[in-house]
Parts: structure tokens; C-alpha cells; sequence
């Protein structure tokens, strides 16, 4: 029988959660706590991650010999930082063990119920994460704008882009086109004011317009949504050249990009079983159903 205990953690940049389930997957107890990523320190995130679980065990009424019984499986924003990965290790826990790894690791291993697959994040940035028989891979995501294609962010830098085209008269414009123009008083200086103090959070606000104009036939939205989704596409592609069984599209865009994509790549998406709680737990070693 058994009578392990599993602890699952989410720690990610706006909040980590926490849950702990009996091996036969009932839930005992949950924690929140503040953000967990290591850019707010190593520290700092192992306070997060602790408050989460101390939640967590608490509210399950678990004593110390208890504790004692619990195998934990943590999933950390900017795990991959120079000695983040090492330092999260080296800290002393009251665990029967703990394992590590990155957000968007546990957000893959839960997409495939705790088994080989990929999945590809498309929100504000983009990337593509995959596990194969034990070996873990990423494409992209270094960062906006050297990275992040096909990106929320990259969708209105695009967007942004033949605007400012278009204002020149160096291309035809468009409803769309006009409109982004239109919100900086048509005026080239108040974007480049509005560039200098922007994040790809910011560049990302203008991608909803990009798609619901894309999908009204805005020629100049097409091209710029159809630019992104080739570039989802090929790190959809990637993960499937190295093998992985399974394929997801997930992130804040992924529904809305998805019909963008082309036909072979949308045939081998798979949709997801889980979600990175359930990868947290598989990484501490519970069996999947």
C-alpha cells in the first residue's frame, strides 16, 4: 500500500499555489501564497513556495511525522537562471523528497497526464517545452523582442510596424493600421514616446484588435496573424520532429491562434489532460489515473 503523501507547488511570477493528495488523489489540502519566481530571489521564492505548502499541510491537519511521509514536486518561474535550479536543492525541507523544475515544465507534464508530450505556450511570449523518454527540450521563449514569435506581443509589434509603414506612405494602410494610429494621435513621435518606456506586456494589449480585425478580413491583420501562427507552427513542428507522442497548444491565445494554424499542424494537437497542478504532482511522483 501506498501511504506516501503528495505535495504539488506552482510557483509562478504572479503567485504559487499549492496542493496535497493521498495516492489515490484525494485532495487533503490546499495553500496561496505570493509570487514564487527566482528574479524576486532565491529566498524570496522558497518563502512563497514553504507559505504555499504550510497552507497546504494545515489545512489536511497533518502532523510532523506526517510531513515526514510527503513527497513534493515544485515547478518554479525562472528556475533556469544560473544557479536557481542549485540553490532551490541545496535548502533543507522536512520532505521525504522534493523534486524541481521549471513552471512550464509541470504545465507540459500535466497536459499529457504525466507522460511524454510537448506543449506549446502562446500568450504574451511563446515557447515550446517537451519531456522524451526522460530528456527535457525547449525552442524559443528567450525573451521579447529577440524571441517570443507568434507572440501576443509580437502580434502588435507587427501590427505597430505597418502602421508606421503605412502612415509614411510606404505601404497601404488599413482599418487597422488606422486605428493603432489613431491611438497615438496619429502622430509617429507619440509611438516612439510610448516605445521607449513599453514592455511585451504593453505590446501585447494590441493583439485582441489584431485578431477580431484579422478575423473581419483586415488584409493587413491576415498578415500579421498568419505571419504568427508560422511560427507556432514550426515550434509545434519542432517537438514533433523530436518525437513527442503528444502535442498541446496552450496559453491566452492558443484557442484564437489555433484556426490560424495549417491543417497537418492542427491534426496533431492533442488537447490537454491536466493542468500544471496535476504536472506538479507527477513530478512528485503520484501515479496518474
Amino acid at each position: 500500500m501506498d501511504d506516501a503523501l503528495y505535495l504539488g507547488v506552482d510557483g509562478g511570477g504572479t503567485g504559487c499555489r499549492a496542493r496535497l493528495e493521498d495516492a489515490a488523489g484525494t485532495v487533503l489540502g490546499q495553500g496561496i501564497a505570493g509570487p514564487a519566481a527566482t528574479r524576486f530571489g532565491i529566498e524570496a521564492s522558497w518563502q512563497a513556495i514553504e507559505t504555499a505548502a504550510r497552507h497546504a499541510i494545515e489545512e489536511a491537519g497533518l502532523n510532523g511525522t506526517q510531513v515526514g511521509r510527503i513527497r513534493a514536486g515544485v515547478g518554479v518561474a525562472g528556475i533556469g537562471r544560473k544557479g536557481a535550479r542549485a540553490a532551490l536543492e541545496a535548502i533543507r525541507h522536512p520532505y521525504a523528497s522534493i523534486a524541481f523544475t521549471s513552471d512550464a515544465m509541470i504545465a507540459c507534464l500535466g497536459a499529457h497526464g504525466g507522460r511524454d508530450g510537448g506543449i506549446v505556450i502562446v500568450g504574451t511570449g511563446t515557447c515550446a517545452i517537451g519531456r522524451i523518454d526522460g530528456r527535457e527540450m525547449k525552442f524559443g521563449g528567450y525573451g521579447f523582442p529577440i524571441s517570443d514569435e507568434g507572440s501576443g506581443a509580437y502580434l502588435g509589434l507587427r501590427a505597430l510596424q505597418h502602421s508606421l509603414r503605412a502612415h509614411d506612405g510606404r505601404e497601404g494602410g488599413s482599418v487597422l493600421t488606422r486605428e493603432l494610429m489613431a491611438r497615438f494621435q496619429d502622430d509617429p513621435a507619440e509611438v516612439v514616446l510610448w516605445m521607449d518606456r513599453s514592455t511585451a506586456t504593453d505590446y501585447a494589449t494590441f493583439a485582441p484588435l489584431v485578431l477580431r480585425q484579422a478575423d473581419q478580413g483586415d488584409a493587413v491583420a491576415r498578415h500579421v496573424v498568419q505571419d504568427a501562427a508560422e511560427h507556432v507552427n514550426g515550434l509545434v513542428r519542432a517537438l514533433l520532429a523530436e518525437g513527442a507522442p503528444r502535442v498541446s497548444l496552450i496559453g491566452g491565445l492558443a484557442s484564437a491562434l489555433e484556426a490560424w494554424l495549417a491543417p497537418d499542424v492542427r491534426r496533431r494537437l492533442s488537447p490537454t489532460l491536466g493542468d500544471a497542478m496535476t504536472g506538479a504532482l507527477a513530478l512528485a511522483g503520484r501515479a496518474s489515473d
